[in-house]
């Protein structure tokens, strides 16, 4: 059979409830080329049994896991299992607006460099999409700007070969995709498409409500920490050396509202595990420069006559 343009994956445990809304939101989509691969990790409720009430659509294909993966390790094995050139992961908890695939194919299939679109919860600061921003664009964005490595996987459509060449998801627990984007974003272009392309559902069984996620943003605070003294990192040496001074101050800020939240030794914790030496805070716990325009390319990416 011949491959389609996009394969969504869509992994599952225990979401009964959700699920059918979520694939339905799939197979209303106004970009039609693509395979829904639905890779349930032994779920004890009825989300297989719901699931496989759509498989009368060709398009659909439904895979139950021997034993219960986790989370990351189920995304990885999904994506072996795509044929698409481009992937794309879909919580089985969340809603597709319809021209969601359209608007980032058309995005990444404009930007040849790029071995990812990006989409966001909020409008993306700076101008208008898409943008196509080189690593060091990226890094720009994410310590001089409003972020760029707090998205989800749903906010990412893959060239598929790209993704499996860049060694797919660390396997690090709930902040495995932070992880991720602190890697991928040394080395690769990616392009920034319209925000708000799909609904992220919030309740209280989903990954981000379970204990321990608090702790989770620690690790990720000292990871970016790290990567700012990679040799890999891409900003040139003096915006590197201003990102640390902006790194420090955020988790010093953070901990101080801790504190004032009545949360002390939770911002003892955040300084103890933010990666800083005692020589390191005095050297860049430094009032921060920031712009909200920050990692803007200098001009928006044109794209034929599609209308991102």
């Amino acid at each position: 059979m011949t491959p389609p343009a996009v394969s969504v994956v869509m992994t599952a445990f225990n979401r009964q409830r959700y699920i059918a809304q979520s694939i339905e939101s799939v197979l209303g989509q106004t970009f039609v080329d693509l395979e829904l691969i639905v890779v349930d990790d032994c779920s004890s409720d009825g989300t297989l049994e719901v699931a496989s009430r759509y498989q009368s659509d060709p398009r659909v294909r439904i895979v139950r896991n021997d034993r219960n993966l986790g989370d990351y390790p189920n995304r990885n094995y999904g994506a072996t299992l795509a044929r698409g050139e481009f992937l794309k992961y879909h919580d089985s908890d969340d809603v597709m607006y319809p021209d969601c695939l359209a608007v980032m194919t058309a995005g990444l299939r404009g930007a040849p460099s790029a071995a990812v679109a990006l989409t966001a919860p909020h409008t993306w600061a700076g101008g208008p999409c898409p943008m196509v921003l080189t690593p060091r664009l990226a890094y720009e964005r994410a310590f001089f700007g409003q972020g760029l490595f707090h998205l989800g996987p749903a906010c990412a459509l893959f060239r598929r070969r790209a993704f499996l060449d860049l060694g797919k998801f660390p396997e690090a627990g709930v902040h495995s995709d932070a992880l991720f984007w602190i890697r991928a974003c040394q080395t690769v272009d990616v392009v920034l498409v319209r925000a708000d392309l799909f609904w992220y559902r919030a309740h209280g069984q989903q990954e981000s409500a379970r204990p321990g996620i608090e702790d989770a943003a620690l690790d990720i605070e000292a990871a970016q920490w790290r990567a700012l003294f990679d040799d890999a990192c891409p900003l040139p040496p003096a915006l590197r050396e201003q990102a640390r001074r902006n790194h420090a101050y955020g988790i010093f800020s953070r901990a101080v509202l801790d504190g004032r939240g009545g949360r002390v030794r939770f911002g003892l914790r955040r300084l103890n595990r933010s990666g800083l030496s005692i020589r390191e805070w005095a050297a860049y716990l430094r009032p921060p420069v920031r712009s909200a325009g920050a990692g803007t390319p200098p001009a928006p990416l044109r794209v034929g006559d599609v209308r991102i």
